[in-house]
């Protein structure tokens, strides 16, 4: 089969590979239908990820259809439509048995792409099938289903809920790429009073605008008198979610945050960021930071199955998985070329 492979830093390569066979009963081989690039990919191609070894299959994120199922998967067979999920879960330890399955370690939490082979292939086997591999309702497409894999219960998770949202609060989100512009979906569920989105590129903040931010600041505007002023008492952000993985957005969110505000980082860091307890630790602050568990994947399918998402306009540009080296192009140069979130396609 052919797959992206991880050379090092910067290098990357589009070519055959062996196909995946069964390794663990409770493996499944999954046929590519659809698949995307993440953000996480671009940190590991910089060499921010050291785990990631030479001839890695890149990738966690896909659509598929079941092939082959090891002897001990119970709830799936070859012909199942399925979601492949980035976190993989054993189900048994007892982080998993708590539903914190990015923190799995029975051998899951996030190994595609990153300590085993991915899904930026024709083929993936996917270990712990049964806890890792969602089936799809009818009626919803790759497209959509695609960003159930990694970004929404990613922005939901780690950024929404981390960050405790609630009715009437002004949240800032510092990024509005494809994770900033799913927490500003997610966040709309609990109906705060605004929604402030920040980002370098024009076109990314008129997509947070049809998401569903209140208002948008480019960088250069985005002082800190200029956000605290867009709070309804001038006081700052009830909830500032980071979703760059910068140390100049982490450290904003920290300066922007009202007292008793929360900072939810969701952003992939690869260079340190100073933490400033010399003022925040008067002010009441709470700091999260976290994998996604996509332990909400289920309650996220159902509602997008059902309408109450609006995913529109995530996906921007498409291709044929044997495009993938032109998709990475594409999307390493968002900024010049209005990319959110590129889906690739069997053909």
């Amino acid at each position: 089969m052919k797959a992206l492979t991880y050379h090092g830093p910067g290098r990357r390569s589009w070519g055959e590979v062996p196909d995946p066979v069964i390794l663990d009963p409770e493996d499944a081989v999954v046929r590519v239908d659809a698949v995307t690039i993440c953000g996480t990919d671009l940190h590991i191609l910089k060499g921010d990820v050291p785990e990631v070894t030479d001839g890695r299959i890149l990738g966690h994120e896909a659509v598929g259809t079941v092939i082959e199922t090891g002897p001990g998967v119970r709830t799936l067979a070859p012909g199942d439509r399925v979601l492949v999920s980035c976190i993989s879960a054993c189900g048994r330890c007892a982080y998993c048995r708590t539903g914190t399955y990015g923190q799995c370690t029975g051998g899951g939490g996030w190994i595609l792409g990153h300590l085993t082979d991915g899904t930026q292939a024709e083929y993936v086997r996917t270990p712990f099938a049964d806890n890792s591999l969602h089936k799809l309702p009818q009626g919803l497409n790759d497209e959509t289903a695609l960003l159930l894999a990694d970004i929404l219960p990613t922005a939901f998770e780690v950024g929404v809920r981390n960050g405790h949202v609630s009715p009437g609060d002004t949240v800032v989100i510092v990024g509005a790429g494809p994770i900033g512009l799913a927490a500003i979906t997610t966040a709309r569920l609990y109906s705060p009073a605004k929604i402030i989105a920040i980002d370098l590129a024009t076109t990314r903040l008129d997509a947070a605008r049809r998401a569903g931010a209140d208002a948008v600041l480019t960088v250069a505007d985005a002082t800190d008198d200029a956000i605290r002023a867009l709070s309804p008492d001038g006081l700052g952000a009830d909830v500032a979610i980071e979703a760059v993985g910068l140390p100049d957005s982490f450290e904003q969110c920290t300066r922007i945050v009202r007292p008793g505000g929360r900072v939810a980082n969701v952003g992939v860091h690869g260079k340190p960021a100073t933490l400033h307890l010399e003022s925040l630790w008067i002010r009441n602050v709470t700091i999260t930071t976290g994998l996604v568990d996509t332990s909400s994947t289920p309650l996220l399918l159902d509602m997008l199955a059902a309408g109450q998402l609006d995913v529109a306009g995530l996906v921007t540009h498409r291709f044929g998985l044997d495009e993938m080296q032109d998709a990475y192009d594409v999307f390493a140069d968002a900024g010049q070329n209005g990319a959110l979130k590129v889906a690739l396609f069997r053909t």
